[in-house]
């Protein structure tokens, strides 16, 4: 298997910032009656968490581990949207729910 060298370059991880970004600011925890209570208010909890990290990483120069952070962070977002913690819109720009 051959090993590619990708880079992380500043427009991209910009990019990743204003994405991310986006989904956060768009998130409305709503109640799931199948989940624990509060499982919304974590899942976003941990998204602001790794966004946070992303930029710590950012400041110090460490765009790796910011890159990483930033998908963590879309996971939490992305995954709370999918089993219905997050009203975002029908979004399916942002998130991977259904647009219908």
């Amino acid at each position: 298997m051959q090993q590619q060298n990708i880079q992380i370059t500043h427009e991209k991880l910009d990019k990743y910032f204003d994405v991310t970004g986006r989904a956060l600011k768009k998130v409305k925890v709503v109640s799931a009656p199948k989940l624990p209570l509060g499982a919304g208010a974590d899942f976003l909890d941990m998204a602001s968490r790794y966004y946070q990290d992303a930029e710590f990483f950012r400041k110090k120069g460490d765009w790796v581990n910011a890159f990483a952070c930033l998908n963590y962070a879309h996971g939490w977002l992305d995954a709370g949207a999918r089993i219905g913690l997050f009203d975002v819109g029908k979004d399916s720009t942002l998130f991977t729910v259904d647009d219908e």
